[in-house]
């Protein structure tokens, strides 16, 4: 055969090719990609090549140049599903959610049965909360492949997501049945008995994690928080430290970390790791992409500074003390926070211009989230600005409130909060059913006012026999509102919510009822509160039992009754 006739390449070039595919499987990239570009010198117009050119730059990071080849290869060959199922990959990976689900959609299209671009495809409707539909891609991937473990595992993961613990353990189980070496599904095993209360098994099934899996940073973190759970701190501090140092760089293992450093009470190294909550998964819809710098404490002055809530009512409440403190630092300064807040926070703001979130915000030069400001202050437990009243109340607005309480007059007048908001993550360790404060209504010489809102408002409807709940709740439109009325209230009685902040924030006396393991600003072992002077702690003192906590309550609330006689 002639040198120059084009046959006499065709044997070699396929086997470069097939040596290529030898050396991808092998994980010789280098040596993959350039037998495959060696390949395509020859052949432009080789799909395959090019899509699996395409495969090789996703896996080494270059997700740009993954998704272009293999758009390429799609061009060449439009029949071709394994290129849609990999270009589905590598947008994925660029958070192109919509383009990787059309991508895993064509795939499927050419090839119906393609169990793995139907699991994929659970996986990005997931990560856009679409869990329903996640849930029907895992289910037909699981139809036509019933040993497919990684997508069982998957459906737990969407069925946790919506709160059918039972299904998901039940998921998780049977993709441990068909690949018992499965590290990934034992975590996530750990994770649904975690939120169910089984700590036992759920570290059980991490520790199994671990052993099968020791470099597993996720499972040594989640190990931690339920180490934390049981209330052995030392180990979990041990623990997530080790996830560090696995994975230097996983935001949830350093702000899990930051949680426990604050719990234990040590702020120096505590606040600098909360900052990396920014980067977790579940602040990610809470992330402010500003072009202007954060601040870092330094003098304002002619600049504007933008102070934005970020999280939930009581971090915002809790940490607009800090205002005071940031006023002295000279400049202008705009506070952003949600709108049931704009009218209680003018009560402390002076000068500063206020915007709810959702409007649109004036020209500022720096910005700062309010729960940064204990980091840019050096805070300590020496040091928490705790002067209270800090959060005031308008004097017209309690007046109006005044007559309507005093027709319950004489006695003591007793704010109840029961529940918080149920998509906290903690919500069912640290809410509990109006029900439960039913032996209050045992102490003579109370009244008892509502002050809950949200879905478990309506339990004041049917208070428990005995006890008898004045609930206006109906009127109380914003904090400012709800403000107002505590100004005519003698104690605050309340789970750990917003309101347990706005007490303590308005100088009254508030009692608040902490699970076994609180959250981290309360720390533990203490029945007061550094941040706020009028505050007592009433703590479980085994996980679950809030008996006991009221029991305590009922007790205090009997003697205050009984010296104040």
């Amino acid at each position: 055969m002639a040198a120059n006739d084009p046959k006499s390449t065709v044997m070699p070039l396929q086997q470069a090719f097939e040596l290529a595919m030898r050396h991808h499987q092998a994980g010789r990239l280098s040596e993959a990609e350039q037998l495959y570009r060696q390949v395509l010198a020859h052949q432009p117009n080789n799909a395959d090549a090019r899509h699996l050119l395409g495969v090789i730059a996703y896996q080494t990071g270059h997700n740009d140049l993954a998704v272009g080849l293999i758009r390429q290869a799609i061009a060449l060959r439009p029949s071709h599903a394994a290129a849609y199922f990999n270009l589905g990959i590598a947008l994925q990976a660029k958070g192109q959610f919509d383009d990787a689900i059309d991508a895993y959609r064509q795939a499927i299209t050419r090839k119906p049965d393609y169990a793995e671009a139907h699991n994929n495809l659970g996986n990005v409707l997931r990560d856009k909360r679409q869990v329903d539909k996640a849930i029907a891609a895992y289910r037909r991937a699981i139809e036509l492949n019933p040993n497919y473990a990684e997508a069982r595992s998957n459906l737990g993961n969407a069925l946790r997501n919506k709160g059918q613990l039972d299904e998901a353990i039940a998921a998780y189980q049977r993709a441990i049945a068909l690949k018992p070496n499965y590290a990934e599904a034992h975590n996530n095993l750990g994770n649904a008995l975690k939120d169910k209360g089984q700590l036992d098994e759920a570290i059980s099934a991490y520790r199994r994690a671990i052993a099968l899996k020791p470099d597993y940073a996720e499972a040594h973190n989640n190990l931690g928080n339920a180490l934390r759970d049981k209330g052995q701190l030392d180990e979990a501090i041990t623990t997530c430290s080790q996830a560090i140092v696995l994975k230097p760089n996983d935001a949830e293992a350093n702000y899990n970390l930051s949680l426990l450093l604050l719990l234990r009470g040590d702020f120096q190294q505590g606040w600098e790791r909360y900052q990396w909550r920014s980067r977790c998964a579940n602040f990610l819809s809470l992330r402010r992409n500003f072009t202007q710098p954060q601040w870092d404490g330094s003098a304002l002055e002619t600049r504007t500074l933008l102070l934005h809530t970020e999280q939930g009512f009581g971090d915002a409440v809790q940490f607009i003390r800090y205002l005071p403190l940031v006023v002295q630092r000279g400049g202008k300064i705009i506070i952003e926070c949600q709108a049931a807040l704009q009218r209680l926070f003018r009560t402390m703001s002076g000068k500063c211009q206020i915007v709810a979130k959702g409007e649109s915000l004036p020209a500022f030069d720096l910005y700062c989230p309010l729960l940064s400001l204990p980091l840019v202050f050096g805070t300590t437990l020496e040091n928490i600005p705790q002067t209270v009243p800090y959060l005031h109340t308008d004097v017209q607005e309690a007046k109006r409130w005044q007559d309507r309480v005093n027709e319950h007059s004489p006695g003591l007048k007793v704010g109840l909060v029961w529940a918080g908001n149920s998509t906290h993550k903690n919500d069912r360790n640290r809410s509990m059913k109006l029900s439960s404060l039913a032996l209050l209504g045992q102490v003579s010489g109370v009244h008892f006012f509502s002050l809950q809102k949200g879905e478990a408002a309506a339990q004041a409807r049917t208070p428990p026999a005995g006890l008898e709940l004045v609930d206006w709740t109906d009127e109380l439109k914003d904090f400012a509102d709800t403000a107002a009325l505590i100004a005519n209230l003698d104690l605050v009685i309340t789970v750990d919510t917003a309101v347990a902040h706005l007490a303590g924030a308005m100088g009254k006396r508030v009692w608040t009822l902490l699970p076994f393991i609180p959250d981290w600003r309360w720390m533990l072992g203490r029945e007061d509160s550094p941040w706020y002077p009028t505050m007592r702690l009433f703590r479980q003192g085994i996980r679950g039992d809030w008996d006991g906590v009221i029991k305590r309550v009922v007790h205090a609330l009997s003697l205050w009754i009984k010296n104040h006689a």
